[in-house]
């Protein structure tokens, strides 16, 4: 039996794409010179999209395949993915949620701790020899015990949430609606919520309603010695507002993972000292990786064995 033709967007690792390759008949969009001749000449075949989070499919991608019947996402973000192209034409949609919440909470909490204590700084102050020539590194500020503002409390705002209590810090959210938490504070309103919190973590899903949901307002609110992490996308924070906010000390720092244009970044970022960057590395670990490509492959092979999606998105 011939085997069922994918269109892959993006690159894999080496242990999914072995897999994927053994599975179906894999035509490499991303490595194509020609793109669109491979969509004129194999697209009419083509019934499964496999991309990332990142990649996702654009309206004229999908267009270009009369058969597509799934796109398959590695990655719990799908805001690159027309949806509603995908919907008119009744193609389904899965992602990767759950097996990374566990990991990006974790380093949405290590940046924090990291911009607070000036970790990475005193790590530098250590190893250039300033400690032996001038002294002991500048003291920083105090982490535990301070009121953190989770601004969406969705799986990954409610993991950073639970990893905070530990800190003994005050927890208070943002959501559409209130959520049953163990005493956390519903906040109605972004700028309400960053005024209240010493940090903010944006935890929220990307959406059209969403985009720059953290604005020169919201940084205001959180002000002079507040902290911005962003974890989540890129698109939900002004970045225009968020560089003038850093360079001007109306908001006292801020550590990012994400950020528009990656990994092409915007050159002011690398002036500001009182910004930690980390090169989207949320989910990045060994087990998550492998945790989410096997998802891809899960749901692929339940879509065409007529059988529910284990992770649908529509």
């Amino acid at each position: 039996m011939p085997k069922i033709e994918l269109l892959q967007v993006g690159s894999y690792p080496d242990w999914d794409q072995a897999p994927l390759d053994a599975a179906y008949r894999m035509h490499r969009y991303f490595q194509a010179t020609d793109k669109a001749a491979l969509l004129a000449e194999m697209g009419g075949n083509i019934r499964a999209i496999a991309t990332r989070g990142d990649l996702g499919a654009s309206a004229d991608l999908i267009a270009a395949l009369p058969k597509l019947e799934l796109i398959a996402v590695y990655g719990v973000g799908y805001d690159s993915v027309d949806l509603v192209a995908a919907k008119a034409r009744g193609i389904r949609v899965s992602n990767t949620p759950d097996v990374l919440t566990g990991d990006v909470a974790d380093l949405a909490v290590g940046m924090w701790l990291a911009q607070r204590r000036r970790i990475v700084e005193a790590d530098a102050w250590a190893r250039s020899g300033n400690w032996a020539a001038t002294g002991n590194f500048p003291i920083t500020r105090r982490a535990f015990g301070k009121k953190a503002g989770i601004l969406g409390l969705g799986r990954i705002g409610r993991a950073i949430a639970e990893r905070l209590t530990g800190f003994g810090m005050e927890i208070s959210y943002f959501s559409r609606a209130a959520k049953k938490t163990p005493g956390w504070l519903h906040v109605a309103n972004p700028v309400a919520l960053a005024e209240s919190a010493d940090v903010l973590f944006v935890a929220l899903a990307a959406t059209p309603s969403t985009r720059h949901i953290v604005n020169a307002a919201v940084l205001k609110a959180l002000g002079p010695e507040g902290m911005l992490v962003n974890i989540s996308r890129a698109a939900n924070v002004d970045e225009t507002a968020l560089i003038a906010a850093l360079r001007g000390g109306s908001l006292g720092s801020a550590a990012l993972d994400v950020f528009e244009g990656e990994p092409a970044l915007n050159p002011a970022f690398l002036t500001l000292p009182n910004l930690l960057m980390q090169p989207h590395i949320g989910s990045a670990t060994l087990e998550t990786r492998k945790a989410m490509g096997q998802l891809v492959r899960d749901n692929l092979a339940a879509h065409f064995a007529g059988q529910p999606l284990l992770t649908p998105v529509v």
